[in-house]
């Protein structure tokens, strides 16, 4: 199996799947350049994957203000969000074609107003400032792309950092009227909640358009938005490392405390400790009660520790009642009578939404919290493998293909998922991780065991895994580098040196790992890491599995 799939994907030609495609040459050279192929024994599966990278290309157009090309949302959205084209799916699409990505982010700081307010949306018809519409923070992503393509352009960064600083300042001037410190949103559209109970009998737009306004005859407006709140936290933990790398000592030490101070605030009035969740704050005072994906957002800006984490999976994120679907995750928790699962128009009362999908992973990982993230992708990539179009909203029962088509969310998800649980992913501390899992089909018992097959190229050395129910093997130039069991992930440099182990598996793997003309005998659990030291490897963090709940 393992030579049968490699050979299949070392005959792939991806400059021929890409030839009807209608790009910009350079974009689709660039693109090449990454060197990903994919392979497997399941034709649905792989279908779907090519079907990705075509239409990924229909995402890009144009700016008119510079001629560099930019991601689009896609489907009806023909523009560039703040909220997730240019912040998450700019930093997803940054292992792929990170110089639309990098235009993508410096789109926002070209087209901030003087005041130092960004647009939160481009189109062709020019920039719009009529709501804020944040969620994942722009200085992460920002970051991220800096360091995944080499920590070299500073020019790049102190641009980015100029832009944000003062766009944090607005945010703080305006955002702030009840001087709580907290962020505060005053319509629908600041949150992109579109059709969420949680802004019931509130404008989706802000009074008048100005976005420094709310309805003055609103009974509840201002809201304290804790997802608002959490971007403004993080976003200023990654203003303060990137002042760092600029050699702005006393700067990034400013930008931490005022961190500190946001999240205060945040935990102060939007966390309701009986609960353990995170509700808006009404103008008299009032949990605005309703359990939204709004919980995830604010983990997913790095707040609380792994501990915390760990409580939110128990009680909401991994429970049944509450937001862990057959295909997870819904973004009202079910449980709740507002909770609306139809998923065939623009919603976010109860649907699974992509959005929803490509933010996940960071919360997650961020606290080691890899095992339980794989219960989350096998079945969105059993969905996708069934799904005829990359829409933006699926059944949270089913599965099924929802809302939209050629959605950049969904098909960054899909390429993203494919990297992270069984094929080859560049992370941005300068790892590469080799993950030895399958794609395992939840529905009818249909390609249960698949198996697949992963290039890239890294640092102009070309990587394949190839992964069956067995295990992986990892080639480094068609030279055998790895042989790990199923339920492992090998974390390497990018040179393909092997740093660590981590367990990925709910059970405990035992065996060999093959490397550098060794077998070296391990254990692990799930989650666990154990680095690889001194010929043999070494536990530097425990493993622990949450499994779900019901009740």
């Amino acid at each position: 199996m393992y030579t049968e799939l490699l050979n299949k994907l070392r005959g792939q030609n991806m400059a021929a799947k890409l030839a009807g495609v209608e790009a910009e040459p350079t974009l689709i050279d660039e693109f090449l350049l990454s060197g990903v192929s994919f392979v497997s024994t399941s034709e649905s599966l792989e279908s779907r994957f090519y079907q990705a990278t075509q239409e990924l290309f229909q995402c890009i157009t144009a700016a008119d203000h510079n001629g560099k090309h930019v991601w689009l949302e896609g489907g009806p959205y023909r523009g560039c969000w703040l909220e997730s084209t240019g912040t998450i799916n700019s930093e997803v699409a940054s292992r792929f074609i990170p110089s639309v990505s990098q235009a993508s982010f410096e789109l926002y700081a070209d087209l901030q107003r003087a005041d130092g307010l960004m647009p939160y949306k481009w189109t062709k018809d020019g920039p719009a400032y009529k709501q804020i519409q944040l969620v994942t923070p722009l200085a992460r992503s920002v970051w991220n792309h800096y360091l995944m393509n080499g920590r070299k352009d500073k020019s790049f960064l102190s641009k980015m950092f100029d832009a944000m600083r003062r766009y944090d300042e607005w945010l703080h001037h305006n955002r702030n009227t009840r001087e709580t410190g907290c962020i505060e949103a005053f319509c629908t559209f600041d949150t992109g909640h579109d059709s969420s109970s949680r802004f019931w009998h509130v404008p989706d737009t802000p009074h008048l358009d100005d976005p420094a306004q709310y309805d003055p005859d609103s009974p509840i407006l201002p809201f304290l938005a804790p997802d608002l709140t959490a971007n403004v936290y993080a976003q200023r933990i990654y203003i303060g490392r990137i002042a760092e790398e600029l050699g702005f000592a006393e700067e990034a030490k400013r930008w931490a405390k005022l961190a500190e101070e946001t999240l205060s605030s945040l935990m102060e009035h939007c966390y309701d400790e009986q609960d353990a969740f995170f509700y808006d704050v009404d103008r008299h005072g009032r949990f605005v009660r309703l359990q939204s994906d709004v919980l995830l957002r604010v983990l997913a800006c790095e707040v609380g520790d792994d501990e915390f984490f760990a409580e939110t999976l128990r009680k909401y994120l991994l429970n049944t009642r509450k937001f862990f679907s057959k295909y997870p995750l819904t973004s009202i928790a079910m449980d709740d009578p507002r909770f609306d699962p139809f998923s065939t128009h623009n919603s976010w009362g109860g649907a699974v939404n992509m959005l929803t999908l490509i933010r996940t992973p960071h919360a997650f990982e961020h606290h080691h919290r890899h095992v339980e993230l794989t219960w989350i992708m096998q079945p969105i990539l059993s969905a996708f493998s069934s799904m005829p179009e990359f829409a933006q909203c699926i059944s949270p029962w089913t599965g099924e293909a929802g809302y939209t088509r050629v959605y950049g969310p969904s098909i960054l998800t899909m390429l993203d998922y494919i990297e992270r649980l069984c094929g080859i992913l560049i992370r941005p501390e300068g790892t590469v991780w080799f993950t030895g899992l399958t794609p395992y089909a939840i529905a009818h018992g249909k390609d249960v065991g698949m198996a697949t097959a992963y290039s890239r190229t890294i640092d102009g050395v070309k990587f394949e895994i190839v992964n069956t129910v067995q295990g992986a093997e990892v080639y480094r130039d068609e030279q055998l580098l790895l042989r790990l069991p199923r339920g492992v992930r090998a974390v390497t440099g990018r040179d393909g040196t092997l740093r660590s182990i981590i367990g990925m598996s709910a059970r405990t793997v035992e065996g060999t790992i093959e490397y550098d003309g060794r077998e070296l005998p391990f254990r692990i659990c799930g989650n666990e890491q154990q680095d690889y030291r001194n010929g043999s490897f070494e536990q530097v963090r425990a493993g622990s599995i949450i499994p779900p709940s019901y009740e």
